[in-house]
């Protein structure tokens, strides 16, 4: 009786959890993993929300002077891509701007993690000064383009290939991301055809994530009632559209110039830039200073979402891994 009773009460009583198990959570919850994930999620969901004005920003950005295929406002530019490619021309480059931006978004939410952690704290969860949240969050920047580049420019030539630009060649069948990335290795220079436009993107990006990193933690942290750490969703999706509109519009200019440099090679477009001061001459001499903020319209309509979007899912999912922790709650600002 004795060894059924025990048979009994070993079958009755719950199974510990297997020792991988714990110890994949264990690593999951750990502070650097925990935002490498949830910005890899962050960034698909905010880029899969605004991706109709996504494309219709880079066809804006793209169009050189004398060129009127998009000359439109926002509502008829968006209604000529869905007369012209149906909904798949709303999402026409997403799938490779996801690919893109899981890696990109992990990578730079995680390095602004270990580099503030590791570099900037003087002791664990200290504030940080707003020209130390800029620096830190620039070299985060730098770090997850210099990673996901090649994506980036083939998103770019994804999403202007099937667009109604007259003078641009059109395949007869649109080649994939692997396809354009073979063929812009095989057919413009190799591996620096990959990076080409990478300097004015670098030159953008590390003064927009700095500015973004560093504006969001400051309204965040001025939306929070005293005496709570964690403000609801609502202002956190506030501090992120206002962190995003203001990061994007200081530094719109070299987002055009990035669109610019990585198409720089395509028969049809209009140009031919040899530099970037090149470049910004000839921008404003042909199409005047509002050449470099071309495509700012529907930037800034998808920018408040957009961020809005990242900035809540990253903060939910990275809080979900953190209390994935067995033993104890690590504190994440």
């Amino acid at each position: 009786m004795s060894a059924s009773k025990a048979q009994v009460n070993s079958s009755s009583s719950p199974a510990a959890p297997p020792a991988n198990y714990e110890q994949a959570r264990l690593f999951i919850s750990q502070p650097f993993v925990a935002s490498f994930c949830a910005g890899g999620i962050a960034g698909a969901v905010s880029r899969t929300v605004v991706s109709p004005l996504e494309r219709l920003k880079i066809l804006f950005q793209v169009q050189s002077a004398g060129r009127d295929e998009y000359k439109l406002s926002v509502g008829k530019a968006l209604k000529k891509m869905w007369q012209e490619e149906g909904w798949r021309g709303f999402m026409r480059g997403n799938g490779t701007n996801c690919i893109r931006i899981v890696p990109y978004s992990a990578v730079q939410f995680g390095s602004y993690n270990f580099y503030k952690r590791n570099i900037f704290e003087d002791s664990p969860n200290a504030d940080l000064s707003p020209l130390a949240r800029l620096t830190c969050g620039g070299m985060a920047g730098i770090t997850s383009v210099t990673f996901t580049y090649p994506l980036d420019i083939v998103r770019t030539r994804l999403s202007i290939q099937s667009a109604s630009f007259a003078a641009l060649q059109k395949p007869r069948e649109l080649p994939g991301m692997w396809a354009t990335l073979a063929m812009m290795y095989r057919t413009e220079g190799g591996l620096p055809a990959l990076y080409r436009g990478i300097l004015p993107t670098i030159a953008g990006v590390a003064p927009y994530v700095g500015l973004n990193f560093m504006v969001y933690e400051h309204v965040r942290a001025y939306l929070t009632p005293e005496g709570d750490k964690h403000p609801d969703a609502m202002r956190k999706l506030l501090a992120g559209a206002v962190s995003g509109a203001v990061a994007q519009t200081c530094t719109y200019p070299f987002d055009v110039l990035r669109r610019r440099f990585q198409i720089n090679t395509m028969s049809g477009m209009g140009y031919q830039y040899k530099s970037i001061t090149d470049a910004i001459r000839v921008i404003i001499r042909q199409e005047g200073v509002k050449g470099l903020y071309k495509g700012i319209v529907p930037n800034l309509l998808k920018v408040a979402p957009s961020m809005a979007a990242n900035w809540l899912s990253f903060e939910m999912s990275r809080d979900f891994f953190v209390s994935l922790r067995p033993t104890e709650e690590v504190a994440l600002r």
